[in-house]
């Protein structure tokens, strides 16, 4: 199964992810795409960490998100977040002209995306939604925007189950989620 979560930053969304994930196994391999660049990210990865069971084992992935999913043993996969690795790409290929660049990210997420259709995993992935907002001053800010909104409408495609947490409140979208507490 692949459940896939989405809402604005601080919506509950990790929160509800890993509440889930706890739902399926003590066992759960949670990648991490965030990388700490400053000292007040390392704070929140810091935050994030603390929350989670000492059985589950942590990675940090920048851009082999695909083959870290492919190469798991854990039968439950929590990826916190797309919105992670798609920045992650972005940056890897920023020298190139825009649509080059969200043709890479879109690539990378195709990958994914096949990844998880073929997965026997429960794979649980947590993304950001930005399309709410204002539009960002800067090339590479509106680049994000459209390259995480469509690579979350591919994701949401493969997924059985999308949910969007709003002021800690989930609301299913497609398929089925456990009844969790968080």
């Amino acid at each position: 199964m692949i459940y896939l979560i989405t809402g604005g930053v601080r919506s509950g969304k990790s929160r509800y992810a890993e509440a889930v994930a706890k739902y399926f196994s003590d066992e759960v391999l949670y990648i991490a795409t965030l990388q700490p660049s400053d000292e007040e990210m390392k704070t929140r990865i810091a935050k994030h960490r603390s929350r989670r069971p000492k059985t589950w084992r942590t990675l940090e992935v920048e851009l082999e998100l695909s083959q870290t999913i492919q190469d798991s043993l854990e039968k439950v996969i929590l990826v916190d977040c797309l919105s992670g690795f798609v920045s992650n790409a972005l940056l890897e290929y920023k020298g190139l002209e825009e649509e080059a660049v969200i043709e890479r990210v879109l690539e990378a997420v195709e990958e994914l995306t096949n990844i998880l259709q073929t997965s026997t995993q429960t794979i649980i992935i947590v993304t950001n939604e930005v399309g709410y907002g204002v539009v960002p001053e800067h090339p590479l800010g509106r680049w994000f925007r459209d390259a995480l909104g469509l690579a979350n409408q591919r994701v949401a495609k493969t997924a059985d189950a999308v949910s969007i947490v709003t002021v800690g409140i989930p609301q299913t979208l497609k398929g089925i989620f456990p009844d969790v507490t968080f």
